[in-house]
């Protein structure tokens, strides 16, 4: 068998040094057959893994044959967490493993090779630890799309049909299942906290803090633990913060906010329920299962926040209260920012006083909201400012921009410079602009499961991609 590229791929096994409790040794499921799906070429050649032939591949993302000098069996991480505002200590990985550590040649960042639908753990709680094929391809969609539109978002690597027939309640059943592998920063949930401090694990919380430091935020670091462990939480405020704002200028609902979904380096990941808006509508909700809208879209920010006061309780043997405290209070503001950043770098416009960005941003989502006009039409439509105002003017939403309610947003589009990524002159700003609606998923689905089709789900991949590219976000694979 090939080895992975000698002069890219840079293995690692760092979570291992941090001892076996804090996860179980594994094995993977054996699966029936395996069918390559989708292969993320892209960040594979970036990796240094984009050598490996078809079968190469299978053997390391659907038997788990390990990576060269990475982890020698695959790992069932243990966490806790809140599961809509209910503490459940019987989490932990149940139906996926990390299965590898690797460096970014690129940027030298730690990352992680995660699994979902790999086989049953001892946290699988009576599941049967598989992913259904639509799940995998639904992962695959969000991922592509929200790193498209600019979310530091985990990437879906690989996915393999496995041959089995899985019983759901919630698709019609039997249905076919998969593996996906994801590339993340990290796992560290704010969930993996909570579990020491709910043992009581002093000694571990402390090494789980310098360990997430070392590999994840190095200029956090002091020999000073209270410095360091509060340097640490207010980056992860930030980081989270970030996350947020740029789930809210994508138009993505996650749908699942719980305290084990979320990492303390601020990755998007774990796509289960989730939508992309088809209006600005703070009322939208992703999850059936979220009845009174805990996680709908205008209540992210504050589910975040909630969760960061889970983490600052888990704290507080280590840094004072008080300050945890104020660094929790500066979330709204690390927000705010955030949000403006994010929507003016969505338009390709140039940042301004952070006062009249924040007041602009406040105008323009006001707007939408008060208009329905298409949220990714807007942001199709109005990139690069005052260079698409004739562009909009053509567009099926003109008649919006033609009120007295869009003058304010208009005046603030057309005051501010576009940057180089505007981008105006690429094909993708002569069509129209790319949308993932729920009702877009379940018609990619449909051939998928009725006829083995996989020509409109790569063809919309492929759209994606051309987004991607007009945006400036499609990171290119090592040459």
């Amino acid at each position: 068998m090939a080895e992975p590229d000698a002069a890219g791929f840079l293995p690692a096994r760092h979570h291992a040094d941090l001892g076996d409790a804090f996860f179980d040794v594994v094995e993977p499921a054996d699966f029936p057959k395996h069918v390559l799906r989708w292969r993320n070429d892209r960040w594979a050649r970036r990796v240094g893994l984009g050598n490996l032939t078809e079968s190469e591949w299978i053997a390391h993302f659907g038997r788990f044959e390990p990576l060269p000098g990475s982890l020698a069996r695959p790992l069932a991480l243990r966490y806790h967490g809140h599961q809509f505002r209910s503490y459940n200590p019987q989490l932990g990985d149940g139906r996926g493993f990390l299965f590898a550590q690797l460096r970014d040649p690129v940027d030298g960042r730690l990352l992680d090779l995660g699994t979902k639908g790999s086989g049953e753990t001892p946290w699988s709680r009576g599941a049967d630890g598989r992913l259904t094929l639509k799940g995998g391809v639904r992962e695959v969609l969000a991922t592509e799309l929200l790193e498209a539109r600019g979310v530091n978002t985990s990437k879906s690597f690989s996915l393999i049909e496995t041959g089995e027939n899985l019983f759901r309640g919630d698709e019609p059943s039997p249905t076919r299942s998969s593996v996906l592998v994801r590339l993340s920063h990290s796992h560290i949930r704010i969930g993996t906290f909570q579990r020491l401090a709910y043992l009581g694990d002093q000694d571990g919380l402390r090494r789980l803090v310098d360990h997430s430091i070392r590999h994840y935020m190095p200029d956090a670091w002091s020999e000073d633990e209270g410095a360091r462990t509060l340097a640490f939480f207010e980056r992860a405020c930030a980081n989270v913060a970030r996350m947020g704002a740029e789930w809210t200028a994508a138009g993505f609902v996650h749908g699942v906010i719980n305290t084990d979904n979320v990492t303390v380096t601020g990755e998007s990941f774990d796509y289960g329920p989730y939508r992309f808006l088809p209006v600005y509508d703070p009322k939208f909700v992703a999850a059936y299962f979220d009845p009174v809208g805990l996680y709908a879209f205008g209540r992210q920010p504050g589910a975040l926040r909630w969760n960061l006061c889970r983490l600052a309780e888990c704290l507080i043997p280590f840094a004072s209260p008080a300050r945890l405290e104020l660094a929790v209070n500066g979330f709204d503001g690390l927000f705010a920012g955030a949000l403006a950043r994010a929507t003016l770098d969505r338009l390709a416009l140039e940042h301004g006083e952070p006062a009249a960005d924040l007041d602009f941003v406040s105008a323009l989502y006001g707007f939408m909201a008060s208009s329905g006009v298409p949220f990714e039409r807007f942001f199709f439509d109005w990139r690069g400012g005052p260079e698409s105002e004739r562009r909009a003017g053509e567009s099926p939403a003109a008649g919006l921009y033609a009120g007295v309610d869009f003058a304010p947003v208009r005046a603030g589009l057309l005051g501010r410079r576009p940057t180089g990524a505007a981008n105006l002159s690429h094909p993708y700003f002569g069509g129209n602009p790319c949308t993932l609606l729920i009702e877009e998923i379940e018609a990619l689905w449909a051939p998928i499961a009725e006829a083995d089709d996989w020509s409109p789900w790569r063809a919309k991949l492929e759209e994606i991609a051309t987004a991607a590219e007009a945006f400036g976000t499609l990171i290119p694979g090592r040459s």
